[in-house]
């Protein structure tokens, strides 16, 4: 004889949450082509850290290297920019127009500490590579273990 389950769609309050972030999420409020947002500033970003260093790349399409700040306040990095709107065209009507522009801005919690001073970044093709070099106390360090007969 079969047996019949029981369907719930929204499994308790996580579930509801996660169903209606979906909702909000597929529909005309917000719209799927903003790479960024204003204010909360959603960048695209990428971090990662080595024993030496932490990597951060950051996607940033039509962004000029002038019109992008990086700051480093404590442990928390910050970058900042612009994407400036091209001129309207003069030829037609646009039928779609969803590339962004304006400004925009993104904060993340780095996982250790940084020497911001000796920062590298190189932008390319889009694309925007920080390189923060961790500080000396942040880094690994090898401790010996001693067996109980050692004096030294």
């Amino acid at each position: 004889m079969a047996s019949l389950v029981r369907w719930r769609p929204f499994r308790g309050p996580l579930g509801m949450h996660r169903a209606m972030g979906r909702m909000f999420d597929e529909s005309w409020i917000r719209p799927r082509s903003s790479w960024m947002r204003t204010t909360t500033g959603h960048l695209p970003v990428d971090m990662y850290q080595t024993e030496e260093d932490i990597k951060i790349k950051a996607t940033m399409p039509g962004v000029a290297p002038e019109d992008i700040d990086i700051s480093v306040t404590g442990d928390v990095l910050t970058i900042r920019g612009e994407v400036k709107r091209e001129e309207e065209s003069k030829d037609g009507t646009y039928t779609n127009r969803e590339r962004y522009h304006g400004l925009f801005q993104r904060s993340l919690l780095l996982p250790t500490l940084v020497v911001a001073d000796e920062a590298e970044t190189l932008y390319e093709h889009g694309v925007l590579t920080i390189t923060l070099p961790k500080a000396d106390e942040a880094k690994p360090r090898a401790i010996k273990v001693k067996a109980a007969g050692d004096k030294k």
